[in-house]
């Protein structure tokens, strides 16, 4: 299964995407350490994205949680992530967190993205909430979040504490089908 984005797709992790994945969070290093330091810890080699890779594969079969990579049609690259993550299937609901690599940000790739997750996540999965918690210094993904119908509902007050940080109040944005 893939989803088409303009030149770009979005794939189910596989297990075979681990040196594209390590080669991503290597060169995106800076812009993922605040906000996805265990993913960037998670694959800072190409032995460690092996066993990141097998598990997040492991976990979307599974229905527990939806890692997607972006890919460019004409070659093998990874330039984003896209997680469906912290579902809660008797509510019907979850998180999208997604990064994108610094030579894509800014060109509106992220907005068709998650509006094509978005879309996904209703019709396949079901889901009635979907959430976006981004902080205020982001505004980035604020602007992905609005520009993708995503509503701003309230701060969430100490609800996010990156490495070697205090605690940060985060912003929540929700989109219901």
């Amino acid at each position: 299964m893939t989803l088409s984005v303009d030149t770009y797709y979005l794939e189910p992790i596989k297990e075979q995407h681990a040196w594209p994945l390590c080669d991503f969070c290597v060169t995106n290093e800076e812009r993922l350490k605040r906000f996805f330091p265990k993913t960037l810890n998670q694959n800072s080699t190409p032995e460690l994205s092996n066993q990141f890779a097998s598990l997040k594969a492991k976990l979307f079969n599974a229905n527990e949680e939806f890692l997607f990579v972006l890919k460019e049609n004409e070659n093998d690259s990874i330039f984003g992530l896209i997680y469906i993550k912290d579902l809660n299937h008797s509510i019907k609901q979850a998180e999208l967190a997604y990064a994108i690599d610094y030579q894509l940000e800014g060109k509106g790739l992220m907005t068709k993205i998650v509006k094509t997750i978005s879309t996904w996540a209703f019709e396949e999965l079901q889901l009635k909430t979907l959430q976006i918690i981004a902080h205020k210094i982001n505004m980035g993904s604020i602007r992905v979040a609005e520009k993708c119908g995503y509503t701003w509902q309230r701060v969430l007050h100490n609800e996010y504490t990156p490495p070697n940080e205090k605690a940060l109040d985060m912003e929540l944005y929700e989109l219901y089908a």
